[in-house]
């Protein structure tokens, strides 16, 4: 059975956030301590302390240095002020990163994320990436979360990660360049590809540690999907919010067994001004692009002119492509979409011998029972005619061969 953990971001995230959720998820201090500790940052400890944010107990975690202990208003969401820390390139992180204690994975993944980071900030800046030194990024607390975060998943061993739509806030942020609208311009970067929403919270919710680290974890984005919850963790940022649990939840559950979740957009438009001739067209080449199901549903449309509703569904990432498909071969002028999940039954072939010949039938399977036995349409066909006989005849012989295994 698959582990799964849902990052709830209906208040953003952040480093310090996602660590603190990863603690009350359970991950131990004294592991995570022994962690930082061995990246060997000189007068560096953390702090975990439990907080209410909004009637919300949550796990809030602090980055203290020698520098300023005092110094936890850098920690609001990591940017409402600019970090006060030694500039660092990405050379020198990734130094600090292969002269720790931690695992050849942690490390692997820690040096991935912050050339991430260095792509982006080459990216904003025009700059070739060994040019650049961190800002906000390169601070010594977000080396903590960064690589506090990796060991934390590694830990968790979890199979698969999904994420929420990601709520960036709104308003401004002060970066070491200047006054930017929310979301940052690293955050920004980082979230291509990635579903994310704004609020009326005048605050940066979400941060560019927070989107390095659940773009790179999240396989999708969406809803919470069918899980048995097994634990519930809540990481706090300083930020206390109004009416607002400024929290990051963590869901850790097992998935159903036996059947798959799957992302998928759906996408709609209705036709009543094309020759019928260039469906079977349409519908071939949406299948050649990757489409996992076209359907045509008659309507009746204004006018009162019988019309079709031409249905598609396939993956996220093959919306562009199908959309392109059905604005070059058809006559609509507009297309909607939406994105759902959908379940999947488990597949799979077997051979049947039957008095017949050999019939390939289709199984599916829930909770681990058959549920579904079909045999193959085309296998019958071809016995039928090579017996003389009815489709249905063949059917029920295969069925019974099926039922006699």
């Amino acid at each position: 059975m698959a582990r799964l953990l849902y990052f709830d971001c209906f208040s953003g995230a952040s480093g310090d956030m996602i660590l603190g959720a990863l603690l009350d998820l359970g991950l131990p201090f004294e592991g995570l301590k022994e962690a930082v500790d061995s990246l060997a940052l000189e007068g560096v400890r953390l702090e975990s302390t439990r907080v209410d944010r909004s009637g919300v107990g949550a796990t809030n975690v602090h980055v203290l240095t020698d520098e300023s202990v005092n110094d936890q208003a850098s920690h609001q969401h990591e940017s409402d002020q600019p970090h006060h820390h030694h500039h660092r390139s990405l050379s020198a992180i990734t130094n600090i990163i292969d002269g720790s204690g931690l695992t050849s994975s942690v490390k692997d993944r820690s040096k991935h994320l912050f050339r991430r980071l260095a792509e982006a900030e080459a990216d904003i800046h025009q700059q070739p990436v060994e040019e650049i030194h961190f800002h906000e990024v390169g601070a010594v607390d977000s080396i903590v979360d960064v690589v506090g975060a990796v060991f934390g998943m590694e830990w968790m061993g979890v199979d698969r990660v999904i994420a929420s739509a990601l709520n960036v806030g709104s308003g401004r942020v002060k970066c070491a360049h200047g006054v930017f609208p929310v979301p940052a311009p690293a955050t920004t970067y980082l979230l291509s590809d990635v579903e994310v929403y704004a609020t009326s919270v005048d605050a940066e919710l979400l941060t560019p540690t927070g989107a390095l680290i659940i773009s790179d974890y999240a396989d999708s984005y969406g809803p919470m999907p069918q899980l048995k919850i097994r634990q519930v963790g809540y990481g706090a940022g300083d930020l206390d919010i109004p009416d607002s649990p400024n929290v990051l939840r963590l869901i850790l559950g097992d998935e159903g067994q036996g059947h798959d979740l799957q992302r998928v957009v759906v996408i709609d438009t209705e036709i009543d001004d094309m020759n019928p001739q260039l469906y079977g067209v349409v519908m071939d080449q949406l299948y050649a692009a990757g489409a996992l199901d076209v359907f045509f549903t008659p309507v009746q449309m204004k006018k009162n002119r019988p019309g079709i509703l031409v249905s598609v569904v396939g993956l996220p990432e093959d919306r562009v492509a199908l959309s392109s498909i059905l604005f070059k071969e058809t006559s609509t002028i507009g297309l909607r979409f939406k994105e759902m999940e959908r379940e999947c039954l488990v597949r799979e072939q077997v051979i049947v011998q039957t008095k017949l010949g050999s019939v390939q039938f289709k199984l599916a399977r829930y909770e681990n029972t058959i549920v579904n036995v079909c045999p193959e349409f085309d296998d019958c066909v071809r016995l039928a005619t090579e017996h003389a006989i009815s489709v249905k005849e063949v059917q029920a012989v295969a069925m019974k061969a099926y039922l006699d295994e």
